[in-house]
């Protein structure tokens, strides 16, 4: 079977995360998307937008902020390739994203992508923290691909 990277909307981005994504929902908002195809139908989906951080939103930088696969074999190493190649020709000079500790981000050391250490902490805290848990309550390690 051959992958190939597509336009999608983030309309419909956000429909298949819906359907797919083990643990986060749709977004609100994003820079661009990109999907993967094999052909017949979209096996998976990235959606890159500004830096959930605002420490790291320096204008310079992009976050995969959903990357989600129907499981379909190298679809999430294609789509983490494929956002670096975007956005670096958008001009960007780095991007990150972020997976729990539990994940061994095998697909984003093939697509080249660097592990920079944890990151985040447990849970969120403040005042805007939700009352119930949007994600699981580990670790968070950021790669980053300059």
């Amino acid at each position: 079977m051959s992958l190939e990277v597509v336009p999608i909307t983030l309309k419909e981005e956000n429909q298949f995360v819906a359907s797919h994504h083990r643990h986060h929902g749709p977004v609100t908002g994003h820079k661009f998307s990109i999907a993967v195809s094999d052909g017949e139908k979209i096996v998976g989906v990235a959606i890159v937008g500004r830096p959930v951080s605002r420490h790291m939103d320096n204008g310079w930088t992009l976050e995969v902020t959903r990357l989600c696969t129907d499981g379909t074999k190298n679809a999430c190493s294609m789509l983490y390739a494929a956002a670096w190649r975007a956005a670096r020709a958008m001009g960007y000079k780095k991007l990150i994203t972020y997976i729990l500790e539990s994940e061994t981000g095998a697909s984003l050391r093939a697509a080249g992508w660097r592990c920079v250490g944890q990151a985040g902490g447990l849970r969120w805290t403040g005042k805007r923290r939700p009352e119930v848990d949007l994600y699981p309550a580990q670790m968070k390690l950021r790669f980053e691909r300059e």
